[in-house]
């Protein structure tokens, strides 16, 4: 590439990925996504707002702009618009995917420090196994604990979510630990995070998720059971919901 041909490259801004993003923006969708993602007075997405873009065109476009400086993904990630924080949390993730072991912890510290933002279920779920437990898998895991007794929901969500890394790779001390931390969660969404993590872990080891049931299923919220225990056998799923194990 030519000096002139460089000079003539325009440099990756929060502008320019604001216009890509528009690009695909959809107010179907984003009346549609206003609604699925709870946006009512006291729900638990109140005032976000949506443009109305795809998972499929966040990710092409995050691929796009996945140069994008720390400061400029930062910036991006305080937006007030879902989608812009969707995309600068999968920017952060592409590039800790493709980082050495120095931006990958720049990465890392940046998310963590910031978790507040990631501030809905979806932008949680596509990240935090991919950065902070990928980044945690051979080191040590206070940080986790850490966010586990946070008292915002989206740091709490962070905590158990990121351990599905760990679970990918038949290690589930800290899956069931940090689920212990979250049994007695008021929120619907934290129920449900738990609840598939030892799903999770079921899938792998049945035994181990099975231990950790019977010490703790009575005391359960209802919906954390019910996804705990979803690829149980029928007559196995009653007996937990019926309290006969």
């Amino acid at each position: 590439m030519t000096t002139k041909e460089k000079n003539h490259i325009k440099p990756l801004t929060v502008a320019r990925a604001k216009r890509a993003l528009r690009k695909f923006a959809s107010k179907k969708r984003a009346e549609t996504n206003q609604y699925f993602f709870k946006t009512g007075p006291g729900e638990y997405g109140e005032s976000d707002k949506f443009i109305g873009v795809r998972a499929a065109d966040l990710r092409a476009t995050a691929k796009m702009f996945k140069e994008l400086s720390s400061k400029e993904t930062l910036t991006l990630l305080n937006s007030k618009i879902h989608e812009e924080r969707s995309l600068a949390v999968l920017i952060l993730v592409e590039q800790f995917q493709s980082g050495d072991d120095a931006q990958k912890k720049a990465v890392c510290d940046l998310y963590i420090s910031n978790s507040k933002m990631i501030n809905n279920w979806d932008l949680v779920d596509c990240s935090a196994h991919k950065i902070v437990g990928v980044y945690l898998e051979d080191r040590p895991r206070k940080i986790l604990y850490k966010l586990a007794k946070s008292k915002d929901l989206w740091t709490k969500r962070i905590s158990i979510i990121s351990t599905f890394h760990f679970i990918r790779q038949n290690d589930f001390k800290d899956t069931l630990a940090i689920s212990e931390i979250h049994l007695n969660h008021e929120h619907d969404l934290m129920h449900k995070a738990v609840g598939w993590m030892l799903r999770e872990v079921g899938k792998r080891n049945k035994s181990v998720e099975e231990k950790f049931l019977k010490k703790h299923y009575k005391k359960m919220p209802r919906t954390m059971l019910r996804y705990s225990i979803e690829k149980f056998p029928e007559k196995e799923r009653q007996k937990y919901l019926k309290g006969l194990i």
